[in-house]
């Protein structure tokens, strides 16, 4: 298994990877050149190497985020999390049209959300049991108890 996310991290990295990481590495310099949105800069860098090596990697949504990320989120959608967001759709089109590129388009359609609401995200690994709702994750809690 480990062999096959390589060659398809490898792949993806010459067919998508390098041009969407580097736009988020734009992004995140920007940020981080503004100095009030650093934290935005931060989460830039975090998904531009996501970008870099997507396979065996996901994203998963903190439960534990607040009012803070939603409004960051909002912040971040204007300044740079649409321009992100349609640069995965252009790079997805082309991907597209071979049928060996499908799974990458569908996998670059897949980052969008993150591209859109980076803040009150984190990457784990698919291999990390605590992803998939294992005791002492950070899931939404079962409904009627407290944390």
């Amino acid at each position: 298994m480990e062999l096959l996310r390589t060659v398809l991290n490898l792949l993806w990295l010459v067919l998508a990877g390098v041009w969407m990481a580097l736009g988020y590495l734009v992004a995140g310099i920007i940020c981080c050149i503004l100095i009030v949105t650093i934290p935005w800069g931060i989460a830039s860098f975090r998904i531009a190497l996501f970008a870099l090596w997507p396979f065996g990697s996901r994203i998963e949504r903190r439960y534990d985020a607040g009012v803070g990320s939603t409004l960051g989120n909002i912040v971040w959608f204007v300044v740079a999390g649409w321009w992100l967001a349609i640069g995965h759709v252009l790079t997805a089109i082309p991907l597209a049209v071979s049928i060996v590129g499908i799974p990458f388009a569908w996998a670059n359609l897949k980052m969008i959300p993150v591209s859109l609401t980076p803040l009150g995200r984190r990457i784990v690994d698919t291999d990390d049991p605590r992803g998939f709702g294992v005791e002492g994750h950070h899931a939404a809690p079962p409904v009627g108890t407290r944390r």
